[in-house]
């Protein structure tokens, strides 16, 4: 439902006194990518600062979303949470404003034990939109392991992938194997959570990425998905290491510092700003972003 590449889209913002939501500057970007071919879009994620934005902003950016990818290609809101019932009320804003599908980053901070972790998943799941669950333990401080994941594809009938950024390799094989022939109305998927082990991640089954670089690279990530998917290994290969040095320098600072500088430089946006408690990009890691992004023009 939800396979090749998905950016993973910025939110932007204007240079006033609030920092409010630059909505040209977010089109644009939606613009930019759907002209790259990306697959899918997927608003209000990590890379989209949804942790800054107030609630109203957040359904905002949703809801421009799913009307400028106006049913071209799936569009996917970000709506968890570390309190359930927040989770429910982003979740259901989704449903409102035309989502095709939720993302649900595991809770953080609180650390929940397995049974709140199921309890959560299957309250959010109940609104019955296509969920995707989110594991990224360098955020979350907790990874949600694979007999986990497992067992939430077992009892969870729209629980349709996972997004798989804990960098485990072993722990993605053994999803991947114990859930590719399941019997099961949605087919199950794992995608990418990192750039640079996407094409590792389709060589052991998976079946896109849900991508910071295809905000700015849209098209060489389409790119390498769809030779890898028509078996030019090689040709896959090559793409994966014209894009490493881009993916590196976008992760030089925390994301989304380096990609929203970078979507400025490409004039995508008016600014790159982003909201504290996190702060721009250093004049000096401007630089080396400037000239890896010149790699690419």
């Amino acid at each position: 439902m939800f396979e090749g590449v998905i950016p993973a889209l910025i939110t932007p913002f204007n240079d006033d006194n609030p920092q409010s939501l630059d909505i040209e500057g977010l089109r644009n970007c939606i613009e930019h990518v759907i002209r790259g071919g990306v697959h899918g879009l997927l608003a209000c994620g990590s890379t989209g600062e949804s942790a800054t934005m107030t609630h109203a902003e957040h359904i905002r950016v949703i809801e421009e979303t799913v009307s400028a990818a106006s049913n071209r290609i799936p569009a996917i809101a970000g709506t968890g949470s570390n309190n359930t019932e927040e989770a429910l009320l982003m979740t259901r804003a989704a449903k409102m404003s035309g989502a095709d599908g939720v993302l649900l980053i595991s809770p953080y901070y609180n650390k929940p034990n397995r049974s709140g972790l199921l309890k959560h998943y299957r309250k959010v799941a109940e609104i019955g939109l296509p969920v995707i669950v989110y594991n990224i333990p360098g955020r979350t401080g907790q990874n949600l392991p694979a007999d986990l994941i497992i067992e939430m594809v077992e009892t969870i009938p729209n629980l349709v992938a996972v997004k798989e950024a804990s960098g485990n390799l072993d722990q993605m094989m053994a999803i991947i194997q114990a859930t590719q022939d399941l019997d099961r109305d949605y087919p199950f998927i794992l995608t990418s959570g990192d750039d640079s082990l996407t094409l590792p991640v389709l060589s052991v089954g998976g079946h896109g990425c849900i991508s910071v670089t295809a905000n700015i690279e849209p098209k060489r990530m389409v790119e390498m998905y769809e030779m890898f998917k028509r078996s030019d290994v090689k040709a896959a290969m090559k793409m994966h290491y014209e894009l490493m040095d881009l993916s590196k320098a976008l992760f030089m600072d925390v994301n989304p510092v380096p990609v929203k500088r970078a979507a400025e430089i490409r004039g995508l946006i008016n600014s790159g700003n982003v909201r504290l408690p996190l702060d721009s990009l250093s004049e000096e890691h401007t630089a080396v972003l400037r000239e890896v992004l010149s790699r690419y023009d």
